[in-house]
């Protein structure tokens, strides 16, 4: 009969309006100024039990209970040691292990409650805890709003789950969608991963976590491995990383950029798109072009899309295009605790140097090392000198960064301009099986020929009289083995053994066609000049015209025709009886 008492006292004092003051109420549960709302039936709150009911000046005479009380309100049920009625506002105030048990399942227990069952606000002090079947939520003040079915607290807490503990000074939960809205400092702390960021929205049904603003994902086991963005999303269940803004993937010492990237952590793979660049700081090399993938566990990457490489050096940067690059490292066979790198360049290679420029359908670089390889019709330019052949080798020397030498395997054949200074028809060669060139200052000085060597050399001496040089002809070799010296503007045969056969001809007597060999092939249509042709297939320079230098042999011809022609004149001419 007590208890009857109490609750038709309570609903009737619910249902009227008192001038009792409601200062002690948070303002997020009043009613803001506004006129105190009808009270609908569905509105009042049951009480359930309690110990005592009372009324007196103790709360400003505001009606409380006392002891294992338990309010009902549209299947939610809140416990508490005591509580106020703030009947006016339709408000109540729970202090004293306060727990709010919602009919969705989730709970929130505190020190203190407040909640307006108007509103349906209501806020939670002290040592707050909300759960759910997806986490718990922790902090100090929370804010809870029935009708948006969401909770929101700014004073800093943690959200955990089963796998994560979430940090953040503020954040909204939308309990309908398990949404997550964390804004200020935010640490998202799971077994392999740290998140860092401002503003991270996650989904707990999804576990798809949104980033806006600068946030990295951090390898626990390896920090230095991580990822960097200033928009997009993570799929913490698989791992997944979906980046739209400023983003840069961190691994294995290694920086992936571009407009959109994708990274698994699982599988280690990533890829990117538009103005892409892969960053070697370890190799002082780096990679740009418009799509590329990397692979994390094998250490390998790939670009496409008019990719083109840099190798930095101290003095004199290399650079690499194709229409792919692929870059890898691999232990070394002899101290697997050592790795080397290695470039490919695959389709229409091309490389510049100052002092070496080349194009092949294929090229390998063993950075490390410094031993390139150049595959199908090579082609290499060293100043005013070309080496072609089946397959050329250039060896670095890693300390000067400078080629030491070439090998040219297979039809091999190097031409060199007489003289850079005009535009005379005029070029030493020298050619065989195999060629092994070596370089001095920077430039090519000496070539060892092997096996059907030949040579085609301008032979110049100087004038005992005006003490300028002369044209004494051209000397024709063929040896088993040719060694030449490349001079300022003649090729040296300074050795010529194993069948060797070698004749001068002065320019009188040596035919035009008989001053190249068959398969001469000087290119300067498709020569690199600077590093940026090595941007396009072929600069397409205009081809050089040069000038041939016939007028001793004409002169010698016209001289031999006059003298055959003599001689014709002389025989006695057959008469027709």
């Amino acid at each position: 009969m007590r208890i009857i008492l109490f609750l038709l006292i309570f609903i009737s004092a619910f249902s009227s309006a008192q001038d009792n003051k409601t200062t002690q109420v948070d303002p997020y549960v009043q009613n803001k100024g506004k006129a105190s709302p009808v009270v609908r039936p569905e509105d009042k709150v049951k009480i359930i039990h309690s110990d005592e009911f009372n009324k007196d000046t103790k709360y400003e005479g505001n009606q409380y209970l006392v002891g294992h009380v338990q309010i009902e309100h549209q299947g939610s049920i809140l416990y508490a040691d005591e509580v106020i009625l703030y009947n006016d506002q339709s408000i109540v105030k729970a202090i004293g292990n306060a727990k709010l048990q919602n009919a969705d399942g989730s709970v929130i227990t505190a020190h203190e409650m407040e909640y307006n069952g108007a509103t349906q606000k209501g806020v939670a002090r002290k040592d707050v805890v909300l759960t759910d079947p997806k986490q718990t939520i922790k902090t100090d003040i929370l804010y809870y709003d029935k009708l948006a079915n969401q909770a929101y607290f700014n004073t800093g807490g943690t959200i955990s789950d089963a796998q994560n503990v979430m940090y953040t000074k503020s954040a909204t939960y939308f309990l309908d969608t398990k949404m997550i809205d964390f804004v200020g400092n935010v640490k998202i702390d799971s077994p392999d991963y740290i998140i860092e960021g401002p503003n991270i929205k996650q989904n707990q049904n999804t576990k798809v976590a949104e980033f806006f603003g600068p946030t990295t994902i951090t390898n626990r086991a390896n920090p230095k491995n991580r990822i960097y963005t200033e928009r997009g999303t993570y799929r913490m269940e698989t791992k997944e990383a979906f980046l739209n803004k400023n983003s840069k993937i961190f691994y294995n010492d290694k920086i992936l950029t571009g407009d959109d990237m994708y990274f698994n952590n699982i599988t280690g793979f990533g890829k990117a798109t538009g103005n892409v660049t892969l960053d070697d700081p370890k190799e002082r090399r780096y990679i740009k072009g418009g799509y590329g993938e990397v692979f994390q566990k094998k250490d390998s990457a790939m670009m496409t899309k008019s990719p083109y490489a840099v190798k930095i050096m101290e003095k004199d940067s290399i650079y690499f295009a194709a229409e792919k690059i692929l870059s890898y490292q691999r232990p070394d066979s002899a101290d697997i605790t050592i790795k080397k790198s290695f470039l490919r360049a695959y389709k229409k290679g091309r490389i510049y140097k100052s002092n070496a420029q080349g194009r092949a359908d294929s090229i390998a670089f063993n950075e490390t090392d410094g031993i390139m390889h150049m595959y199908t019709n090579p082609i290499l330019w060293s100043g005013e000198k070309q080496v072609t052949g089946d397959k050329v080798e250039a060896y670095f020397n890693t300390k000067t960064e400078n080629i030491d030498s070439l090998k040219v395997i297979g039809n091999a054949f190097a031409i060199s301009k007489v003289d850079s200074l005009n535009l005379k028809d005029e070029f030493n060669q020298v050619k065989g099986k195999f060629m092994t060139v070596y370089y001095q200052n920077n430039e090519i000085k000496e070539a060892r020929v092997v096996g059907n060597a030949q040579s085609i050399a301008y032979v110049d001496d100087v004038d005992q009289e005006t003490k300028q040089p002369q044209r004494i002809g051209i000397t024709l070799s063929t040896c088993g083995i040719i060694g030449a010296l490349f001079e300022e503007t003649g090729l040296q045969i300074i050795s010529c053994s194993i069948g060797a056969n070698s004749d001068t001809y002065p320019m009188s007597m040596i035919e035009p066609d008989k001053r190249k060999f068959s398969d001469f092939n000087w290119n300067t249509k498709d020569r690199i000049r600077k590093w940026q042709d090595i941007l396009v297939d072929s600069p397409n320079y205009e081809e050089i015209k040069y000038t041939s230098d016939n007028e001793l042999f004409n002169k010698a011809q016209e001289a031999v025709d006059k003298e055959r022609a003599k001689e014709e004149a002389k025989k006695p001419k057959r008469v027709r009886k």
